[in-house]
């Protein structure tokens, strides 16, 4: 019941978040039908995980962007709960270390860009640095970079970088799939809301999430442009309504599943001589 159209984010299209209905549902009838279908996603993703692996040959770059509280965390948490976790590695980048602040922008993230035959996650990404940065210039001045590189419109070079850097990965195998989990205001109020009111959520609680609040359009219009810039053919973005959790984790195992099947994987084929050594050894065995 997932229609991958109605999330993707055709490149060059001016993107403004108003368009996109954050607690769209599809054509599900209720939260068990999405259920069903993540549940059978989930199954079929342990199965293409398995032969991606064994593959060797591609990587899948999962990106998942949002506000706080747009449901992030959860959304891995489920959707990845059938992945062997020898396949896969979740990175969540938070404020930059000194050490990473005396790289490269993209230094951190290039360092987590998963190997061939894994799937690699990045929960928040370098897309914070034309989004938090942006929205709070002071963070640039952190960066310690020299005068030249500060001149101009710099969110549009960095636009370029990105674009170019994913190309550079797509070009080596690693399939990118961006997610922007697109939560109401009035949505990400109740869930702040429940998780002062519920001791076992309090520890989810940051009071800087509410301080963000103040800049709620800034952020959107950031978004906005992210999502305008920066959606490729070889790297998508996809809006994908978050009101509703069960529904997001839906969509976004749905579109997961679809690219790793375009993939069309195959399990290695063996070599005649191999196929030799394990009749031998399978002789070698039952004689024993």
């Amino acid at each position: 019941m997932v229609k991958i159209k109605d999330f993707l984010v055709p490149p060059g299209k001016k993107v403004d978040l108003k368009d996109h209905n954050t607690s769209f549902i599809g054509e599900y009838k209720n939260k068990n039908d999405a259920l069903e279908e993540l549940g059978a996603d989930i199954q079929e993703l342990m199965k293409l995980q398995d032969v991606l692996y064994a593959q060797d040959s591609y990587a899948l770059l999962i990106v998942i962007q949002g506000m706080d509280a747009s449901g992030k965390d959860s959304a891995i948490k489920h959707i990845m709960s059938g992945v062997n976790p020898q396949g896969c590695q979740v990175t969540s980048f938070k404020a930059p270390s000194a050490e990473e602040l005396d790289h490269d922008y993209l230094w951190r993230c290039m360092r987590a860009v998963p190997e061939r035959g894994n799937i690699g996650i990045f929960n928040r990404s370098h897309y914070e640095e034309v989004l938090v940065v942006r929205v709070q210039p002071e963070l640039l001045q952190k960066q310690k970079l020299p005068a030249p590189a500060l001149k101009g419109d710099i969110w549009k070079r960095r636009f370029k970088d990105i674009n170019n850097y994913e190309k550079y990965l797509s070009n080596n195998g690693i399939v990118i799939l961006k997610f922007f989990l697109n939560v109401s205001r009035r949505e990400q109020k109740r869930r702040f809301l429940q998780r002062i009111d519920q001791p076992d959520k309090n520890w989810k609680f940051s009071f800087d999430d509410v301080a963000k609040r103040g800049n709620w359009k800034a952020y959107q219009k950031a978004y906005a442009d992210i999502l305008s810039h920066t959606s490729k053919p070889w790297a998508p973005w996809f809006v994908i309504p978050a009101d509703h959790k069960w529904f997001s984790r839906a969509a976004i195992a749905h579109i997961v599943v679809k690219k790793l099947e375009e993939l069309k994987l195959r399990y290695p084929e063996m070599a005649a001589e191999k196929k030799k050594d394990l009749q031998k050894a399978k002789q070698m065995l039952e004689n024993e």
